[in-house]
């Protein structure tokens, strides 16, 4: 019951009488348009270009053919099963041949005969060596990819601007409820309606992601004594995962010099604030910088309520830090908005809210196999092989899970949403081609899965929102964060 469509925005909101209808642009990466057009496929990622809405069109024709033809021949053995003035042995093969005129036909109709090009979920067993050679590297260097602050309001490193996006088309989507949680643009949505009560202004939070040997420094989270405007400060803590992580900054995107700082200044000013906290981690074993946007309101809160302008209009705006761990006891506030606005919604007595976990823990390396493209891919269809095989050395990510991941319902089309998924690409060589080239490995899987080129995959642009000054920093640029954690 429920339809995902990515890459979205909406443009315009009206309502006639009790529906409201939505003005929707769609847009994809600029990179993607070109592979698709060049391959002789449609921009927006449906019906190919090459003259298959003719051959679709004959498909067409051919099966309603087939099914008029099959019941006249059926309706007339019918016919002949229940004529008593016939023979008992010719009604038998009348009988018999219509059943088979039946399954013939509904094998036509709805099996997978290459005569109607029906295609199976899976392309068929597929060498992934031979998709990795047609990968292009990693970028790690550079500035076409840059992230800048306003794109922080609107996907980040996905965002409209970071992928030189195109507009391949325009939709109209009607509905009686409207849920506005649209983060950074969501004061932009309400005004769609004539909903001025709030804005947001957004603040920019930098991290620093230290390597997994500086991780057993402390245990705990260390907070500094909280700000009375920028609230907990900045902070030293371990991951999940046992890194030591140094941030966030608390940058006022209407405040100009905050908002502007350089990448040497945001780096001095979270180093030298942890360095008090935890004065023994070393800075050069820095491997990845990042940034995002909280959407702080100008009420100060949370703002989870119906809009004044219309009753099923809900906002869900202002959500900032701990708008995570919130998550869930948020939903159950618009749901229970949604019941007060008059949405029946009938219990799924057959919903399972329970999900298959996507990563499978790991006991060290068994079970596990590593080595070069090729050595111990699977062909897309054995399983047990998929599980073995490590994709990302550094995360130990399987196969298996790229794939698991892929067949969820949420789409996937970029190896950046698989690192959100798994972590493949995430670990201290940021997936360095000479080391073992994880983001080419995982480009393949979603080609061959997805069915597509591999240069219809979206790849991790560079710098996006790192402040470091390349993707695999050298020994200057690990001496100048050692020099601005000692800065007073």
């Amino acid at each position: 019951g429920v339809e995902l469509r990515i890459r979205r925005e909406v443009t315009d909101i009206s309502k006639k009488g009790e529906i409201f209808q939505l003005d929707v642009r769609h847009w994809e990466p600029k990179e993607y348009v070109e592979a698709r057009e060049k391959m002789g496929k449609s921009a927006d990622g449906s019906e190919p270009l090459d003259g298959s809405d003719n051959m679709n069109l004959g498909r067409l024709l051919s099966r309603t053919s087939i099914a008029i033809s099959s019941g006249f021949v059926m309706m007339k053995g019918m016919i002949m099963m229940l004529d008593e003035s016939v023979s008992e042995s010719v009604r038998m093969q009348s009988c018999m041949a219509t059943l088979a005129v039946f399954v013939a036909s509904a094998l036509l109709l709805f099996g997978s005969s290459p005569m109607f090009g029906n295609k199976a979920t899976r392309r068929k067993p597929t060498s992934l060596t031979e998709l990795v050679e047609k990968c292009s590297p990693p970028v790690g260097s550079g500035m076409d990819g840059k992230v800048e602050v306003t794109d922080m309001f609107t996907g980040g490193s996905g965002s409209w601007n970071a992928v030189h996006g195109v507009t391949v088309g325009r939709e109209t989507v009607k509905c009686r409820y409207f849920i506005n949680c649209a983060g950074g643009a969501s004061d932009k949505v309400a005004r769609m309606i004539g909903d001025d009560s709030f804005y947001i202004k957004p603040r920019l939070g930098d991290y620093l992601l230290l390597n997994r040997n500086q991780g057993h420094l402390t245990r705990h989270t260390i907070f500094p004594c909280p700000d009375p405007v920028l609230g907990k400060g900045v902070l030293v803590q371990t991951t999940l995962w046992g890194n030591l992580i140094l941030g966030p900054t608390a940058r006022d995107t209407n405040n100009d010099e905050a908002r502007d700082m350089s990448p040497a200044s945001i780096q001095e000013y979270i180093l030298s604030k942890c360095k008090k906290l935890c004065p023994y981690f070393d800075p050069k074993e820095t491997f990845h910088a990042f940034c995002g946007a909280r959407s702080k309101s100008s009420r100060g809160d949370w703002i989870i309520e119906p809009s004044q302008k219309d009753g099923n209009f809900i906002h869900v705006a202002g959500i900032d830090s701990p708008g995570l761990a919130g998550s869930p006891a948020i939903a159950l506030e618009v749901v229970k908005l949604l019941a007060d606005a008059g949405l029946q919604m009938p219990k799924n007595n057959s919903f399972n809210p329970n999900r298959a976990p996507i990563i499978t823990p790991k006991a060290g390396m068994k079970g596990l196999k590593m080595g070069p493209v090729g050595k111990n891919d699977s062909d897309g269809i054995d399983e047990e092989k998929m599980a073995s095989n490590v994709i990302c050395k550094c995360e130990k990510v399987t196969e298996l899970e790229v794939v698991r991941a892929l067949h969820r319902s949420l789409p996937i089309d970029s190896t950046q949403a698989i690192r959100k998924r798994t972590r493949a690409g995430m670990g201290h060589c940021q997936a360095e081609p000479d080391n073992y080239n994880c983001e080419c490995r995982v480009t393949a899987i979603i080609a061959r899965e997805n069915n597509v080129s591999v240069d219809e995959v979206g790849i991790r642009p560079w710098p996006a929102t790192s402040t470091l000054s390349q993707r695999w920093i050298d020994d200057n640029e690990k001496a100048d964060l050692e020099k601005r954690m000692m800065a007073d």
